[in-house]
């Protein structure tokens, strides 16, 4: 079997949905200004010699489709010489691409693969415009497959015990360790810069264009604490424990990664960060979700011939705090190695993005470190989750 290697990484700021710093940026752009900007940074690479686009999207229509994946790929890569491609498995969607690509160039059917992932929630809501349940499931007893998140999350509290008060502090840590992020500008190294054009009509009524650069993420909450996030009215289930300010944000974001065989490697003599060890994808009952990882990270662990004790860092999605808390608990997981840097109730979840983003984000912190193996790790709707074993190099 042939090595595949990460030689590239990044994404973009993550901005709030749907009145934030993207909300003036179609998805596809977003996507495709990335990639311009990856392959920036490996100018010796012929563009022509990739062999795929595959992009990651949870909510594939109307901006987001006709297979977004191909006009990334014509957008991004200006020719059209390139195959793309749209791959969806929610929330773990982003990680899902960077196996597909490490797949088939450990078998041999490509040499060169941009994958990742974007969303924009601002354009496409949660569910899509227009969603259809088979109402058969239901009659059948099974409405769960259609569970909104927050159900799903009120339901894991319930089951595996997560006090309203450990969600709302898991929630502050993750602001307080985001913001230490910001402020100490670790982030710099994941991020492309994407330039935005705003049109608007002036107190005078005439349209007038605004244009500015987005870098910096939007989603944490300077002056959250404790007791202000005690104060919200749970949003989901009468006497529930679940909030808006102890779940993840609804967010608009991109992220891409460049995969290629040992051979081209050395052919264009790269220096690679890091290679996909392993990755699993499982199921679980769809109306606790969110305890995927669960399921999913032993099983990526012994696909890779590790132990948890060889995890140095681990970027676990958080979707909730009450399946972020359960899964830690469940699986054993050292607190101190998780989000380090925060997660997703304080920086946003780009659904289809998420899976890479959260790879780039692990790969630069890895690096700080001089760690040498990670997990990128999520629950999937629908009752799924995922779980990547990344080697930094």
């Amino acid at each position: 079997m042939k090595t595949a290697y990460i030689v590239k990484g990044f994404r973009t700021a993550v901005g709030k949905a749907p009145r934030g710093v993207f909300r003036f940026k179609r998805p596809d752009e977003m996507a495709s200004e990335t990639i311009e900007y990856l392959l920036k940074q490996v100018p010796q690479l012929d563009k022509n010699r990739i062999d795929d686009v595959i992009v990651g999207n949870a909510m594939p229509e109307a901006e987001q489709g006709l297979n977004m994946g191909r006009l990334v790929s014509l957008m991004g890569l200006k020719t059209d010489e390139v195959a793309g491609v749209t791959v969806n498995r929610y929330c773990a969607s982003g990680l899902e691409t960077i196996s597909i690509a490490t797949a088939k160039i450990q078998s041999g059917m490509a040499e060169c693969i941009i994958a990742g992932g974007v969303e924009s929630m601002s354009y496409i809501p949660m569910g899509g415009y227009r969603p259809v349940p088979n109402y058969k499931s239901s009659i059948e007893g099974h409405e769960d497959y259609y569970w909104g998140m927050g159900l799903t999350a009120e339901a894991v509290a319930s089951q595996y015990k997560v006090s309203r008060e450990d969600q709302d502090e898991f929630s502050y840590q993750s602001h307080v360790k985001s913001l230490n992020a910001l402020d100490n500008d670790i982030f710099k190294d994941d991020i492309a810069p994407i330039n935005v054009e705003q049109v608007f009509l002036d107190k005078n009524g005439k349209k007038q264009t605004k244009e500015y650069v987005v870098a910096i993420d939007e989603g944490p909450r300077r002056g959250t604490s404790v007791e202000a996030l005690s104060k919200l009215r749970p949003v989901f289930a009468a006497g529930g424990s679940v909030t808006a300010g102890n779940s993840s944000q609804m967010s608009d974001g991109a992220a891409f990664v460049l995969v290629m065989s040992e051979k081209m490697v050395k052919e264009l003599n790269l220096e690679p960060i890091a290679r996909m060890v392993s990755y699993s994808a499982v199921g679980v009952e769809p109306r606790i979700m969110g305890i995927g990882p669960v399921k999913a990270i032993p099983k990526a662990l012994e696909q890779a011939g590790l132990q948890l004790k060889d995890i140095d860092l681990i970027e676990l999605n958080e979707a909730f705090a009450s399946q972020s808390l359960a899964v830690i608990r469940e699986t054993g997981l050292n607190q101190d190695i998780v989000n380090v840097n925060g997660g997703a109730i304080s920086l946003g979840h780009p659904l289809g993005c998420t899976g890479a983003k959260l790879s780039v984000q692990l790969f630069n912190e890895m690096k700080r470190r001089k760690n040498k193996y990670g997990i990128v790790t999520m629950c999937v709707g629908t009752g799924q989750g995922a779980a990547g074993v990344y080697e930094i190099l």
